[in-house]
């Protein structure tokens, strides 16, 4: 496929986003900066939230402790989230499109399958909180509520960029007057709750369980929050989209996380959504039920994000195979099929809603780690924001068809965290790696594979003939008309 075509964006007659995975020109460009901070803020202020405060807790780590590692993990995750965020302004392409630079036309297809996963899981630990939450706070039957919060993420994907935009801002203003009432009553004690602080203390595994799983809160936004920039103007001041996309994603994770671990510990609630709706009724009924139905709704229109990511990986994966251009019905085929696969998985998961978000996290934050420090090396280090876009859309372009240092760096990064890694129970089956059970079982495998990543890949780079990619890049500018950059 050619990187632009000429449609204008979305359809007339239906207002559907007609662009997906091409390059938007600058006179599409019609996002804005502020919209990044709601959008994100939403992103995070819904029920996911409130079960990673429990992961501290459930390992007997204190509150004050729980905090602390939360702050810590979701500021560190958030740093590498929003310095992608601003990569869509410069480059006007989805995430993954990008990364062919990296990983080569077809190398590409490695992170992706990775990706897929991170959109895949995130969905189906959605239904499955969804499906626990809302019938333990309301007695709603578990499969009408998978079905209807499947069908309602899908139809907002299929919309498309500007219709997930519009549905973050809409229950932001909802739900945030609701929430800051439900907390500033647990800070006063009218929520009520106690505990005995004997049973909860420090550890090094509990801490770094809970700092790590905050960080990957943030770090697996990372393959598609560009998505949602790019179609911001190339003029935007990447400092303003990175600031804009921090404060957002941050503070409303940190607020909900620590909300939940207070949950988890004063009234030991085990399923968040319930625990969120005993403490706002408590306080004020039916304060908790709002709070506990926005924070369900604006968990399904994250759904609606995850499949939207998740369409737009596909394609891009079919797109690296066979070069195609593809249309709304291919857009619509694809969120469909994503959904029942998500389903059906869901479906069969039986394990508790901190299992399985505890599960989901760690996996996706070994295997986007090594993606998430590749990317970064590349647009900030070593070709500083200058690509060739043109070629990114050509298995015979500059950036060949597999990238051999993107795809050395990925695998050796995630190879050198295997040692580390402290997998949780999945399916019945466990894995702590030799070096990581000679640290008490402390996590620390993903910070490993991303310093061992960046270092390889910064190496391998050396050798690039940055010459001739600038004159492949000039070239290309010229082309689709697009000012130089320098």
């Amino acid at each position: 496929m050619t990187p632009s075509t000429p449609s204008t964006g979305r359809t007339a007659a239906s207002l559907i986003e007609a662009r997906s995975i091409d390059w938007i020109p600058e006179r599409e460009r019609h996002g804005k900066v502020w919209h990044q901070a709601p959008l994100w803020f939403l992103g995070n202020f819904q029920y996911f939230s409130i079960p990673i405060g429990f992961i501290g807790p459930s390992l007997g780590l204190g509150l004050g402790w729980t905090v602390l590692a939360s702050v810590l993990g979701i500021g560190v995750g958030t740093v590498f989230m929003a310095f992608h965020a601003s990569q869509g302004p410069t480059m006007g392409l989805p995430q993954l499109i990008q990364s062919r630079a990296q990983f080569g036309y077809r190398g590409v297809i490695v992170p992706l399958l990775a990706t897929l996963f991170t959109y895949m899981a995130f969905n189906v630990a959605d239904t499955v909180l969804l499906s626990e939450g809302l019938n333990s706070a309301f007695g709603w039957a578990p499969v009408a509520i998978a079905v209807l919060a499947t069908l309602a993420g899908v139809g907002l994907a299929i919309f498309g960029h500007d219709w997930l935009h519009k549905a973050f801002r809409l229950l932001l203003y909802v739900s945030l007057p609701i929430m800051a009432v439900l907390t500033v009553g647990v800070i006063l004690g009218a929520a009520g709750g106690s505990w005995d602080a004997s049973q909860y203390g420090f550890s090094w595994q509990a801490f770094m369980a809970q700092f790590a799983a905050c960080a990957a809160y943030n770090i697996t936004y990372a393959p598609y929050v560009s998505d949602y920039s790019r179609y911001l103007p190339t003029t935007t001041p990447a400092r303003s989209v990175i600031s804009a996309v921090f404060f957002g994603a941050s503070s409303s994770a940190i607020w909900l996380i620590i909300l939940g671990a207070w949950l988890s510990i004063a009234l030991g609630a085990t399923d968040g959504l319930a625990g969120l709706q005993l403490a706002g009724n408590t306080i004020a009924a039916p304060l908790g039920d709002a709070a506990a139905l926005l924070s369900a709704l604006a968990l399904v229109a994250t759904m609606g994000m995850n499949a939207y990511g998740g369409m737009l990986t596909v394609l891009t994966t079919i797109d690296s195979i066979r070069p195609i251009r593809p249309r709304t019905t291919a857009r619509v085929v694809t969120i469909l099929v994503l959904a029942v696969a998500w389903y059906a998985i869901a479906a069969s998961i039986s394990s508790g809603s901190v299992d399985t978000v505890f599960s989901a996290l760690t996996l996706m934050l070994y295997i986007l780690v090594p993606w998430t420090a590749t990317n970064l090396a590349d647009f900030f280090l070593v070709r500083k924001g200058h690509y060739a876009i043109e070629d990114l859309f050509a298995p015979s372009g500059i950036y060949g068809v597999w990238g051999w240092r993107g795809l050395t760096a990925f695998g050796v990064g995630l190879a050198a965290e295997v040692p580390f890694m402290v997998l949780p129970t999945i399916g019945g089956w466990s894995y702590v790696g030799p070096v990581a059970s000679a640290l008490g079982e402390v996590d620390i495998a993903w910070l490993v594979g991303l310093a061992v990543t960046s270092a390889v890949y910064l190496l391998l780079s050396r050798s690039l003939d940055h010459a001739a990619e600038d004159a492949e890049r000039r070239r290309s500018d010229a082309h689709l008309g697009v000012t130089p950059t320098d």
